[in-house]
């Protein structure tokens, strides 16, 4: 079984009224699931550096009247941030994201750094290179590995969930 946004968010505590972040969007996958679930007083920011599919899913969002829904361009990599502001963000979902960011402990102190205090961070990455479906073997980041990073920008382990045979998932809680 793949990963699917579904299965991950019901691992994740999101309530109606909060505010999350999608960072690394895509095509929008986990946002059309999250709507559901923070309801008409919660926001989603979902970010992408890819112009092509920002484009797409705000047309989307639009087309279907989803006004709580910004879609916006952020290169994740930069070295200036996440364009959101500090301590804006309830929930932050960080998935299949990881083994293409090139410094992985400045994109976790960022992703900290736009956290409400107690906020959480869901990270779903592959485990495994899948007869070529997921990343190259050598670009994986390892479950432990992104612990690590995470840890060391300011979160605490709260929980391993089930993300699927090639993925693993695990939530962080910011460090206040």
């Amino acid at each position: 079984m793949f990963s699917t946004p579904s299965t991950n968010l019901s691992q994740f505590n999101v309530e109606p009224g909060m505010v999350v972040a999608d960072l690394g969007c895509g095509s929008g996958e986990y946002v059309f699931d999250l709507i559901n679930r923070i309801g008409n007083s919660g926001k989603i920011y979902a970010l992408d550096v890819q112009n092509n599919l920002v484009e797409k899913l705000s047309n989307t969002c639009k087309q279907k009247g989803l006004t709580n829904v910004s879609v916006l361009w952020d290169d994740l990599d930069d070295e200036n941030g996440i364009g959101l502001q500090d301590n804006s963000i309830d929930r932050a979902i960080v998935s299949n994201i990881l083994f293409q960011v090139e410094d992985i402990l400045r994109f976790a102190q960022q992703v900290k750094r736009i956290l409400k205090p107690n906020g959480q961070v869901l990270v779903v990455d592959w485990s495994d290179s899948f007869n070529g479906l997921g990343p190259s073997p050598q670009s994986i980041v390892s479950a432990d590995r992104a612990k690590d990073l995470f840890t060391r920008a300011g979160f605490t382990l709260s929980r391993d969930i089930q993300a699927g045979d090639h993925h693993y998932g695990f939530v962080m809680k910011s460090n206040i």
